[in-house]
């Protein structure tokens, strides 16, 4: 069974309980089955979508240890994310099972490189401020992940609906304003300043 297929709905039995929403996107579904299979342009367009969201959390997490990094290091660790979801053929895209949209999977999994990037820098650099972090034991793994994603929920929760929906499309899906004002209806003109009180919010909360 593929990944694509895992996140389809399955019928459900009479008197059962509602299946559980499908939060992959079919334009997400085919982006996915592509590049599994292999499709050159397929990565292109995987690497399009979510450049910026890689690039958002490693300026997120940095900033939320103190760190200052270079854009070359800035660079290094996106291509770190890259690289890790290439890895041992897509793994990480393999073992999506659609528990989240993939773009807050993917978040999800750019945090962690990220978090051992900055590591690995502290140690090469001991006057930078870094911030304590470790690579978790086997059997902490799922707390761990478990712990990321209630993170960028919690973050985004400090937000009304409709910021939260300008972030989620503009940040985690890489998403032009054009596009998003044709989602949402919202102008234009109005997406550059609500996005800044969103992520003034976010900052906020992250600094508590």
């Amino acid at each position: 069974m593929t990944v694509a297929e895992t996140t389809m709905d399955v019928p459900q039995a009479a008197g059962s309980a509602a299946p559980r929403a499908v939060l992959l996107s079919p334009e997400d579904r085919r982006l996915m089955s592509e590049c599994l299979q292999g499709h050159r342009e397929a990565w292109d367009a995987f690497v399009d979508r979510f450049l910026g969201l890689f690039a958002f959390v490693v300026d997120r997490t940095a900033a939320q240890r103190g760190i200052m990094i270079s854009s070359a290091d800035h660079d290094d660790l996106v291509a770190d994310i890259l690289l890790e979801i290439l890895h041992h053929d897509a793994a990480v895209l393999r073992g999506f099972e659609g528990r989240s949209s993939l773009a807050t999977y993917l978040a999800v999994v750019a945090r962690r490189v990220t978090v051992r990037g900055l590591a690995r820098l502290g140690a090469k650099a001991p006057g930078h401020r870094v911030g304590t972090t470790h690579e978790p034991a086997d059997g902490d793994g799922g707390q761990t992940r478990l712990a990321d994603r209630e993170q960028v929920a919690a973050l985004l929760g400090q937000l009304e609906e409709t910021e939260a929906t300008l972030v989620r499309l503009h940040h985690l899906e890489a998403r032009s304003y054009g596009e998003i004002s044709r989602l949402t209806g919202i102008p234009m003109g109005s997406i550059g300043p609500m996005l800044a009180r969103a992520r003034q919010k976010m900052k906020l909360h992250a600094d508590a």
